[in-house]
């Protein structure tokens, strides 16, 4: 594993959560309060976030927060 690819999964796992849910990026960044640049920064995997993020993201997503770090 190289530096960054962790992010690069979690984005791509994101991505994957949303659509199965049938939201929108910007829906989901509503959802969260957060800008629709910034949600698609994560997905693109070029936003560092932070543990506590990671949990709401999960959280949000109904999932548990290490299946987003989970490479496919």
């Amino acid at each position: 594993m190289t530096v960054g690819d962790l992010q690069r999964i979690v984005g791509q796992n994101l991505r994957s959560y949303r659509q199965a849910r049938g939201l929108s990026q910007e829906a989901f960044a509503d959802q969260l309060g957060v800008h629709r640049t910034y949600m698609g920064g994560l997905e693109r995997g070029e936003r560092n976030l932070t543990l506590q993020s990671l949990e709401r993201l999960a959280e949000e997503l109904g999932v548990d927060p290490r299946e987003l770090l989970q490479d496919a």
